[in-house]
């Protein structure tokens, strides 16, 4: 009778339980049930584009073993989503390099390059660690805004799992299946937080109804593969 008991609860709480796909690059039959979508098949670098032009970067990124990487010091530039979003859950996994300074923004407006940023950065050996305000500018944070909390990465030279979910004003970072924090873009709270960032005078920033979703180039070696987006209503 235990065992009926508690079945039922083990089921639900394995269904809120974020994990790593066993097969990089792909989709289950549950996440294309649930509406996900593709956004690097591992092989191509179709639907992306360079920030500052219509097509891909000649340089400064290539793809390894299934893995879009940015290459240290060949500046390619950053990269953008051809299409732009408003509501969505976004993930993808990414591996650091001793060092190594990156990150994915979003509501990134054509030819900008300015964004709300989840922070990928190598907290013990990158210098900006260190700077900012309460860990504002570490790993999985919203970059010089909110620092992120109760955080479990992997080392470097492992995979890591992202998540940024974002439904109108709410908006949520994830690492490795727990979520790390959360803020709205449209509060009182967060308007005041900008003001003690460096992007005080940037109007209009993280207000903007979509944008592209950009990974960054920081002149520093980053791999990112199965990465993927589930547009919201």
């Amino acid at each position: 009778m235990k065992n009926l008991v508690w079945l039922p609860v083990v089921c639900v709480l394995l269904s809120n339980v974020s994990i790593l796909n066993a097969q990089p690059n792909t989709l289950t039959p549950q996440e294309k049930e649930q509406g996900w979508q593709l956004l690097f098949d591992g092989k191509t670098t179709d639907g992306w584009k360079s920030n500052r032009a219509d097509q891909f970067p000649e340089k400064g990124w290539e793809i390894q073993e299934g893995a879009l990487v940015v290459l240290a010091k060949e500046r390619g530039g950053d990269i953008v989503t051809e299409e732009m979003y408003g509501n969505f859950e976004f993930a993808l996994e990414f591996k650091l390099t001793e060092r190594a300074n990156s990150g994915i923004k979003y509501f990134v407006q054509p030819n900008s390059g300015l964004g709300c940023e989840y922070q990928v950065l190598d907290d013990e050996r990158h210098p900006d660690a260190k700077n900012g305000v309460n860990g504002n500018r570490q790993l999985a944070a919203l970059y010089d805004i909110i620092p992120a909390h109760d955080r479990s990465p992997n080392p470097v030279g492992e995979w890591n799992q992202a998540k940024i979910v974002v439904r109108d004003g709410h908006v949520e970072h994830w690492l490795n299946g727990a979520k790390v924090l959360e803020y709205n873009r449209f509060s009182p709270c967060f308007k005041q937080l900008l003001l003690f960032s460096k992007f005080k005078d940037r109007e209009g920033f993280a207000m903007h109804a979509k944008g592209h979703i950009l990974l960054q180039d920081h002149g520093d070696t980053v791999y990112y593969r199965s990465i993927k987006i589930r547009p919201l209503k």
